[in-house]
């Protein structure tokens, strides 16, 4: 970090009255006075490191999946991950394969266009709300937020 903005960190930390010394560095660390780190790396317990690393990517895995539930396009027939957080509101996780064989974003190349842009497909929005309404897709989840682990 450059001097200045170091100095107008900590002027703004002491006008919300944090000192520095409310923040001690632990012994043997590798920090420097005025900096810190959001985590510890754990660098001088392996066993730890790794129970931190495989519970990171529990999380990782809960926050992308949480609810999340595999639809088919009854139009193309690419399979989709689908999570209904409400009625106007869904997500749709696409994959590579998904987004080569969609129908509407291979005529959107074809045309010139780029179906990154594009809101959605169509046939896979009735797809989805042909799900719902034959039960095989929760209309509000009932998955817990990825962070009420």
């Amino acid at each position: 970090m450059r001097p200045e903005v170091d100095e107008l960190a900590r002027s703004m930390l002491l006008l919300h009255g944090v000192h520095d010394d409310d923040h001690p560095h632990p012994a043997g660390s590798d920090s420097k006075p005025g900096t810190w780190s959001k985590a510890p790396d754990f660098a001088s317990d392996p066993q730890r490191a790794a129970a931190v690393r495989e519970a990171t990517e529990q999380d990782r895995q809960r926050y992308l999946t949480s609810g999340l539930a595999s639809v088919d396009c009854r139009f193309c027939h690419v399979t989709v991950q689908v999570k209904k957080l409400g009625p106007e509101h869904t997500s749709v996780q696409w994959n590579s394969e998904a987004t080569q064989r969609c129908a509407v974003f291979a005529e959107l190349r074809e045309s010139g266009g780029d179906p990154a842009r594009a809101r959605s497909c169509p046939r896979l929005t009735d797809s989805i709300r042909h799900a719902v309404a034959e039960g095989c897709l929760e209309e509000f989840s009932s998955a817990p937020s990825p962070g009420d682990g």
